[in-house]
């Protein structure tokens, strides 16, 4: 029996009352006037920050929770060690592709796309989903290249050892815990800025009272409450970016639509011409900062794809007929995210001429204000509402990713090799409070440091960029050589982070000082990112080439092994993985294209600046494409459900697997 049928039950039920967020009547819409200027912690009472980050955490945790007590005694559910890790790697492909949107969608996807969408108009919304989701759709390959050759693995660090040994292992182990802080520390930054931006909540209380929920459900569930977590805040986010498209465009009230858009974005551009942008304007492709950026964002999260546990986690979870589907559609849904998102609510930032100074800016806080000057506290409730769906089903994706390193990768291997199934739940358990905990302190020293969301942002490329390739080559070239993967991630990040500093140093407008202005300029952000991508993977391929060595894949069956064995697990015939792969190659690399150089590279080539006719289009293309997107991640999951749904209504009982 598919043990996935039933994690839809509340969700189903959840959905309707969701949907009514975007039935507000007209006058709601109008309630916000055009800000006078943006007042940090005066849109919101404090108690509202509270009732989100606590109450409807803890709403949150006692949903997911029923839900998967309802799974376990519908469908005879038990929370073995590979369940709580591995969601029984029976997940199909359109709760695949909602958690891949759910772990994708950041903070940052909600807030820094929208920061450069203020900075330097339409191409930075562009450039924020077309450079962070050809990752995903690559990611595919990878994905269904595991299932072919390590169909045992929890994560992929096992892969590692079982090609290289300890001593690679325990670097590589560095790299991907590094990342999950990154990553976490992004979630909480953006979070935590925007809490205390709109309510005045102490912004170190809020980063420590985020992640609580997540940790309950968490806790219960394992995986499969992540997965559950994340259908259920996707569909939210979907839905609240509905309501901002339908208060832009089509209640024209305060914007005055499309063409009132695009009066208010040609007037900006005369008065505050964008420096490096075509004819100064905020309606072109043809953009140097933009373009600056979007390098900067594809080499960068190339990174926290490729090194983040949380997304190998969802490969090892998915079913290898779900797995090329599920991330190849989850890819293209989550674009439309920071795409209509940005397109929409951060050049409303620009066209309202909203009152925020570019820190807050970089703090996160364009979307906060667009929408407070749009729909008043309404807006604001929901900014927060939908980061808090985002902060909340990614760190859900971390947590889970951290335990499942720690439980296999330290425990497992180096503490009690013969650790049975309820000791290694034991161990996920304990990692998942320990790191919930953790993830709060992170960010309080961060934001101590006086490090804001958009540089590390921007700085994550540096740290983790040179492992990129190693890890990549490790499970798709049997030639990949364990000193040269190991060197180049090492001496990658070495390369990277002289090259940062070097940079920053002979800057002239910093007079030779290094310190974060220096380190956040782009062109300091620029080089490093490149060089340690490219360092990493030169390193790798030619050291690889000069070994000679041919890698066995059969190795990795029998040295990667299960703890329990589980019922539900399916394999595939290697014909129908050699399909999958071939189609994983072929569609990510299609897709990839269009996204970077097809669609782009014309428009700016070409310099060419929006008229209304091209602006119309542009923003049609967002809408319909986030509104197909919903519908996806909305429906699928339900349709490929329905008879897991039809059972549980039903109050049969089925026998435990």
């Amino acid at each position: 029996m598919d043990r996935t049928k039933t994690i839809y039950f509340l969700s189903a039920l959840s959905l309707i009352a969701v949907v009514g967020l975007a039935s507000f009547p007209q006058t709601v819409f109008a309630a916000g006037a055009i800000s006078e200027g943006f007042a940090v912690g005066e849109a919101l009472p404090e108690w509202i920050g509270w009732a989100i980050v606590v109450g409807l955490g803890m709403v949150f945790a006692v949903i997911i929770t029923i839900e998967v007590k309802i799974e376990e005694k519908y469908l005879g559910v038990s929370q073995t060690s590979e369940m709580f890790n591995t969601a029984g790697r029976t997940i199909k492909t359109g709760l695949t592709a909602a958690a891949i949107v759910s772990a994708w969608t950041w903070a940052a996807t909600l807030l820094q796309s929208s920061t450069v969408a203020y900075q330097y108009g339409i191409s930075g919304p562009f450039w924020y989903a077309a450079g962070a989701s050809i990752q995903v759709l690559l990611f595919g390959i990878l994905a269904i290249e595991l299932k072919r050759k390590a169909p045992n693995a929890h994560t992929f660090l096992e892969i590692i050892r079982a090609r290289y040994g300890n001593g690679s292992h325990k670097i590589f182990l560095i790299f991907a815990l590094m990342t999950n802080m990154i990553v976490t520390a992004m979630l909480l930054l953006g979070g935590s800025a925007v809490v205390n931006g709109l309510t005045g909540m102490d912004i170190s209380l809020a980063a420590f009272l985020i992640p609580v929920g997540v940790m309950i459900y968490t806790l219960v569930g394992g995986l499969k409450a992540t997965f559950v977590a994340d259908y259920m805040h996707t569909i939210i986010i979907f839905v609240t970016i509905l309501t901002f498209v339908t208060a832009v465009y089509v209640n024209t009230d305060i914007t005055g639509g499309i063409e009132g858009m695009y009066d208010k974005l040609v007037k900006a551009a005369e008065l505050t011409p964008v420096e490096g942008n075509a004819a100064g304007a905020f309606l072109t492709m043809a953009s140097a900062g933009g373009l600056m950026f979007g390098i900067i964002n594809i080499v960068g999260n190339f990174g926290t794809v490729f090194v983040d546990q949380a997304y190998w986690q969802r490969a090892i979870a998915a079913k290898p007929s779900s797995t090329v589907k599920g991330f190849l559609l989850g890819g293209l849904c989550w674009f439309a995210i920071p795409f209509t998102l940005a397109t929409t609510m951060g050049l409303t930032a620009v066209a309202l001429d909203v009152d925020i100074t570019m820190q807050q800016a970089q703090m996160g806080l364009v979307v906060p204000a667009a929408a407070t000057a749009l729909m008043g506290e309404v807006g604001a409730i929901l900014v927060l509402t939908m980061l808090f769906m985002a902060v909340t089903s990614a760190g859900s994706a971390e947590l889970i990713a951290v335990s499942s390193i720690v439980t296999y990768d330290l425990y497992r291997t180096y503490k009690n090799p013969t650790a049975t199934g309820k000791q290694l739940v034991k161990v996920s358990r304990a990692t998942i409070v320990a790191f919930g905990l953790g993830m709060g302190a992170l960010a309080v020293v961060l934001l101590s440091m006086g490090l804001s969301l958009g540089f590390v942002y921007l700085a994550m490329g540096i740290l983790i960029g040179s492992a990129v390739v190693p890890i990549a080559l490790t499970i798709l070239w049997s030639k990949t050589n364990k000193v040269a993967a190991t060197a180049g991630a090492v001496i990658g990040l070495i390369c990277s982070v002289s090259v940062w500093v070097m940079t920053a140093a002979s800057l002239p407008e910093y007079n030779g000082v290094v310190d974060l202005a220096s380190l956040g300029n782009n062109y300091s952000m620029l080089f490093a990112n490149i060089t340690a991508i490219i360092s990493g993977g030169v390193i790798a391929i030619v050291g690889s080439l000069a070994a000679g060595k041919t890698f066995d894949w059969n190795d990795l069956k029998t040295k990667i092994t299960l703890v329990e064995i589980s019922a539900t697990q399916q394999e595939e015939d290697e014909e129908t993985l050699n399909k999958a792969f071939k189609f994983s190659v072929r569609g990510g690399g299609v897709m990839a294209l269009i996204l970077i150089i097809v669609w782009p590279m014309p428009l700016i080539a070409s310099g060419y600046v929006f008229e209304l006719g091209s602006y119309t289009v542009w923003v049609a293309i967002s809408v319909i494409w986030v509104s197909i997107a919903s519908a996806i991640i909305i429906f699928l999951p339900i349709i490929e459900a329905r008879k897991g749904i039809a059972q549980v209504f039903s109050g049969k009982k089925s026998e435990s697997t």
